[in-house]
């Protein structure tokens, strides 16, 4: 396994700041974005879980909160305002753009709950950023039509059997025009608390990660769903 530093962050997104933890290695085969919509505990949380299995299939991890401890505390449902979350994911790619280590790595994306909706509004609108995407479960949906149909990189949605909001999801996947995979993890819903259902993920995510990270995004591609399971 690659020895890591981890470094605590604080990143500019327009009027706030995002903090976040960066797991870098220089032998790092590419580096993956976690979107968090809960705030701090970046080393000891389902996401840091998450990106340790991620950092041990050989990437390097950068885990963002999208909302910042006074919203989470007074103003919860800045967690709804995808176009918001949207703009500051944006706001990470432009910092990501001035740090010489990370610039030369291919880039990853997932993104769960709201913050999937965050995530295709702002790789609709850039769309060289992001080589790969994994929605795990979340609300693809609220990005609405016109963003969904403009996501360029191969996009794999990882969803809950018992997920309540599946046929949404499954809704947002078919507006997709881009490569794109479905897989559904039997047995949990869509916080994947199933013992051993976040591994399955995170396993899911390497996976596609490892397919398409050191690929250029394309803007047609195939509907792999055939192989879900």
């Amino acid at each position: 396994m690659m020895k890591l530093r981890h470094t605590p962050l604080s990143i500019a997104a327009g009027p706030i700041w995002l903090e976040a933890l960066l797991a870098h290695s220089p032998d790092a085969a590419g580096l993956i974005l976690i979107a968090q919509n809960s705030v701090g505990n970046h080393r000891d949380s389902r996401e840091a879980h998450f990106a340790k299995r991620l950092q041990e299939a050989g990437y390097a991890t950068l885990i963002f909160d999208l909302l910042t401890r006074h919203e989470e505390a007074r103003d919860p449902d800045t967690r709804y305002n995808t176009p918001l979350l949207g703009q500051r994911i944006s706001a990470l790619f432009e910092w990501l753009r001035h740090q010489p280590p990370l610039v030369p790595l291919p880039v990853g994306l997932v993104a769960s709950s709201t913050g999937s909706a965050a995530a295709i509004r702002a790789i609709a609108k850039e769309p060289t950023m992001v080589s790969a995407l994994v929605c795990r479960g979340g609300r693809p949906g609220l990005a609405g039509m016109s963003p969904l149909q403009q996501v360029a990189c191969p996009t794999r949605m990882i969803v809950g059997e018992k997920d309540d909001g599946l046929t949404h999801v499954r809704q947002a996947y078919e507006q997709l025009t881009c490569q794109k995979d479905w897989r559904v993890v039997a047995g949990t819903d869509d916080l994947f608390r199933e013992p051993g259902a976040l591994d399955t993920t995170a396993t899911q995510a390497a996976e596609w990660f490892q397919r398409h990270l050191a690929h250029v995004p394309v803007t047609v591609g195939t509907d792999d769903s055939a192989s879900t399971r």
